[in-house]
């Protein structure tokens, strides 16, 4: 009932996952990640114990493959279920269960991959995977907006549309952005404009949290008020919304 993109940005290190499906607030149980270690998606008849569990396998230093096999075979639900993996270096596994909804598949490419269930057909699939390929000419995020775009060009999710959400861990546990559409006639044509308001300042505030290497963060306000014009002024220059 759901398809999503999970990457790893080659430029910044960054991890993402960009979901939709025709069913509530899919941003609150299905996509997981941390900065450095990489992310998931669970989906289908959704586990959310795979996002707690894979995470710490991940901060194992588990490689992608070998989370699917271990979380898969000690779930006895798991032909009923869907998970896609990325790790540290970017290497992808996935898992659909045979018992899955049809249309339902996955596919990947270096640093990325797709994964759907309940579907219009293979090319909502394929459509998504490629779109992020071709877009290298946008920022992160709008690469994986981009791509379920043009997988919901092709039919998306076969019973319709609902929510949506836009996930990026950069250096810490913490995401830098966490955008959800939780329910919506046209989730992803709102998600995009979460995303854009997200620039007036959210991204700026962001920018000054504390980090492991700078635990008390930036408090003045006069560095976000100053930091959030540039971002905006950069997004007016370059016609795009970056991370």
């Amino acid at each position: 009932m759901t398809w999503s993109i999970i990457a790893k940005d080659p430029e910044s290190g960054a991890f993402g996952v960009a979901i939709a499906t025709k069913f509530l607030a899919v941003g609150a149980l299905c996509p997981h990640g941390s900065g450095r270690l990489g992310a998931l998606s669970t989906q289908a008849f959704t586990n959310p114990l795979y996002g707690t569990d894979g995470l710490e396998l991940l901060a194992e230093g588990r490689s992608a493959p070998e989370i699917v096999g271990i979380l898969t075979a000690a779930d006895p639900g798991r032909e009923r279920r869907q998970l896609h993996v990325i790790d540290r270096d970017g290497q992808t596994a996935a898992h659909t269960g045979r018992e899955c909804t049809g249309w339902c598949g996955h596919a990947m490419d270096e640093g990325v991959s797709v994964a759907g269930n309940m579907l219009v057909g293979s090319t909502v699939i394929e459509a998504t995977l490629d779109a992020f390929g071709r877009r290298k000419d946008l920022s992160f995020p709008e690469r994986l907006l981009a791509a379920l775009d043009a997988g919901q060009a092709e039919g998306g999710d076969k019973r319709g549309r609902q929510s949506a959400a836009l996930k990026i861990w950069r250096g810490e546990p913490y995401p830098v952005l966490d955008l959800r559409v939780d329910d919506h006639p046209e989730p992803l044509t709102e998600l995009r404009r979460l995303h854009g308001v997200a620039h007036e300042r959210f991204m700026a505030f962001v920018e000054a949290l504390p980090t492991r290497a700078a635990p008390a963060g930036i408090l003045e306000s006069e560095w976000i008020d100053r930091r959030a014009r540039e971002i905006q002024e950069a997004a007016r220059r370059s016609g795009s919304l970056s991370l």
